[in-house]
Parts: structure tokens; C-alpha cells; sequence
């Protein structure tokens, strides 16, 4: 990718993880802008609601991270397990094993603590049909169906570790973050994965464009 694509390319998905921070914050936590929108304190309101994009806006560039993390990971697995199919046996497991660990290692201890198992399993599932919609979605852009397991892999396995940020807090709001970082985590994951092909596709337009100038140069010199 060249770097003027890859600048757009982080540009616009900044923009998402921003944006769906901001409109989910304004449901999850309507608790913590309800008493100024009442009281018409709209600067405070907006100042909130400028903050919720801004941590949108972090939670972007950790799944940027994640993401370029994911295709260097993916590429290692290839080589190891030597055929495609293997390594997605492999990665099968792993988002067998990262379900299992959600569920027993950081919903259990919030249902002792008090919490109800329809929050956790709501996000649960919020996760899992995240990650389905966006690898059919994937299969449909591509045309390659092998591409389902490693793209449900990415949306869960890697989001996950991106959302434990969250998820091993002990703050006393700590559930209201838990739910709301998960949004643009998976709405930046599904966009990436998504769009990654469209801004490859336009670099190698553009390197061909410039090939094609360097030459025309060369040729006007060679003739002047």
C-alpha cells in the first residue's frame, strides 16, 4: 500500500471508530449526558460527547495495530502449518479456545460480582454475529469461501484481545466501557477487513500511473 493510500486508509477508519463510539455512548451511557441535556448545558453535553469520539478515535489506531498484527500473524501461520486448510483447523481452535475464555474467565467472575448473564451473553452475541455477518460479507467481496474462516478468526480472536483492554478492568463504570468499546472495535475490524482489497487494488493503480510517467519522461529526454 502506498502511503497516501494508507494515510486514507487510517484516516477513514479513525472517522468510524469515532463515529460509533460517539452514537453508542449516547445509548450506553445516556445516564452520564441525560442531567446536562435537561439542564441545557449543551457545552458540557458536547465536550462529553467530544471526548466518547476521541476514545473511539484510540480504540481505532489499537485495532489498526491489531489488524496489521493479524496479517503478519496470518502469513507465519500459513508458513508453519505449510497448507491453508491446516491453519485453519488451527485457527478454528483458537477461536474455540478465545470463546471459552470470555465466558469462564472474565463473564463468570462479573456474574459473581453481581452482574447479569444476559449482559454478558448479549455481548456475546453481539461479538459472534459481528464476526459471521463480516466474514460472509468477506466471502461475498472476494468470491473465495476459504477466506470465512480466517476472516471469523480476525473478528474474534483479535478483537477480543483488543477489547481486554476493557474486559479486565475493575473500575466501578467499568461494565458501561465493557459494552461500549466493543462497537468500534468490531465496526473498525469490519471495515478494515472489508476495504483493505479496494485501497490495495488503488496503490497498485497509482504505482503503474507513476511507472508509466517515469517512462514518458524517460522517453522526452532520450528524444530532446
Amino acid at each position: 500500500m502506498t502511503i497516501r493510500n494508507w494515510a486514507k486508509f487510517f484516516f477513514f477508519a479513525m472517522l468510524v471508530g469515532g463515529a460509533v463510539n460517539g452514537i453508542c455512548s449516547l445509548f450506553i451511557r445516556w445516564e452520564f449526558f441525560q442531567p446536562y441535556a435537561a439542564n441545557g448545558q449543551w457545552g458540557e453535553f458536547l465536550a462529553g460527547l467530544l471526548w466518547m469520539v476521541f476514545l473511539g478515535f484510540t480504540m481505532s489506531v489499537i485495532a489498526q495495530a491489531g489488524f496489521f498484527a493479524y496479517l503478519t500473524l496470518h502469513q507465519v501461520g500459513v508458513n508453519i502449518f505449510r497448507t491453508l486448510t491446516l491453519w485453519n483447523w488451527v485457527q478454528l481452535l483458537l477461536i474455540a479456545i478465545t470463546i471459552f475464555d470470555i465466558i469462564f474467565f472474565r463473564f463468570v467472575p462479573g456474574v459473581k460480582d453481581g452482574q447479569s448473564w444476559v449482559f454478558y451473553i448479549g455481548l456475546l452475541i453481539v461479538l459472534i454475529f459481528g464476526a459471521v455477518a463480516t466474514a460472509v460479507q468477506k466471502v461475498k467481496l472476494t468470491g473465495k469461501k476459504h477466506v470465512f474462516i480466517s476472516a471469523l478468526f480476525f473478528m474474534v480472536v483479535v478483537t477480543t484481545l483488543e477489547w481486554t483492554i476493557a474486559l479486565m478492568g475493575r473500575d466501578e463504570n467499568i461494565n458501561e466501557y465493557v459494552a461500549l468499546l466493543l462497537f468500534p472495535l468490531l465496526a473498525v475490524n469490519a471495515y478494515q477487513l472489508l476495504v483493505l482489497p479496494k485501497y490495495n487494488a488503488k496503490s497498485d493503480e497509482d504505482r503503474q500511473k507513476l511507472e508509466a510517467r517515469r517512462k514518458a519522461r524517460l522517453e522526452q529526454a532520450k528524444n530532446a
